[in-house]
């Protein structure tokens, strides 16, 4: 037998298994995604910016005289809306690179392994609280070096949150959610071969990421390492620090900044 019939069979085993897992319950398939309707939190930028649409859904047709025997609609929303996907067009820092935008960049690029950072507690108690290279290098100590192809998500439960008004969190001086510190986005970008990140709050960059140096160090280093972003997670809680793998391909929009998605992990029950 050839090794590349070998590695073949190898490969259609591991399918079959991971089918068998699913359908039996070994592994259990974990919903990362927030509804999405009219009520779901946007992004609000200062007045001198073009604002994001909410989501809405118009009514087509439902079994009626617009069409007996069907239920439809339509739907407008911005592209970063609910839980999504940022490419790295989005930002103005990799906007060069080839294969940068929804439908472009190449499938594979959607599945890898998780590492989730816990950092609920913290959040908890510092609504600003920062995800530093110490962080992330204890985190190492305890589970392993964050392996390529990977996503990097924080756990903050701050999807936990019910309203509009506590998840935005928007103060005088501007939002204040938890994020990534601008010393830690290199380090991931630069030194650790991720995907991307992965947050609980509406965007990638914390509330205070204006303040910043660089401003929004999330995007601009994330994205002009040509490396990609998810927003507004939920479950987190749901997800061991390492074992499981995240799915989470964007609608395949030509030359889309992003999308909203259905994001999935698969765990080990």
């Amino acid at each position: 037998m050839s090794t590349t019939t070998q590695t073949e069979g190898r490969a259609a085993t591991a399918l079959a298994q991971l089918v068998a897992g699913i359908v039996g319950g070994g592994i259990r398939v974990v919903d990362l995604t927030v509804p999405l309707e009219p009520a779901t939190p946007t992004i609000r930028l200062p007045p001198q910016f073009a604002p994001s649409k909410a989501f809405a859904l118009e009514e087509i047709s439902r079994y009626d005289a617009r069409g007996p025997a069907w239920y439809w609609n339509n739907i407008a929303c911005g592209e970063h809306t609910g839980t999504h996907f940022d490419a790295p067009v989005h930002w103005v820092t990799g906007k060069d690179y080839p294969n940068n935008a929804t439908h472009s960049i190449p499938v594979d690029r959607f599945i890898g392994p998780a590492c989730v950072i816990d950092v609920a507690r913290q959040a908890r108690e510092n609504p600003d609280f920062l995800v530093t290279r110490a962080t992330l290098e204890e985190w190492e100590k305890h589970y392993g070096r964050i392996p390529p192809h990977a996503w990097v998500l924080i756990r903050t439960d701050w999807s936990h949150r019910s309203s509009a008004q506590e998840f935005l969190n928007v103060a005088a001086d501007g939002a204040h959610t938890p994020g990534f510190h601008p010393q830690a986005v290199p380090f991931l970008a630069r030194e650790r071969d991720i995907l991307g990140v992965g947050v609980e709050t509406v965007g990638t960059d914390a509330g205070q990421a204006p303040t910043f140096e660089p401003m929004f160090p999330c995007h601009t280093i994330m994205h002009g390492s040509n490396r990609f972003g998810l927003a507004s997670l939920t479950n987190l809680d749901q997800l061991p620090p390492t074992g499981a793998v995240v799915i989470a391909p964007p609608l395949k929009i030509v030359n889309g900044s992003g999308s909203p998605l259905r994001v999935l992990a698969l765990v080990a029950a």
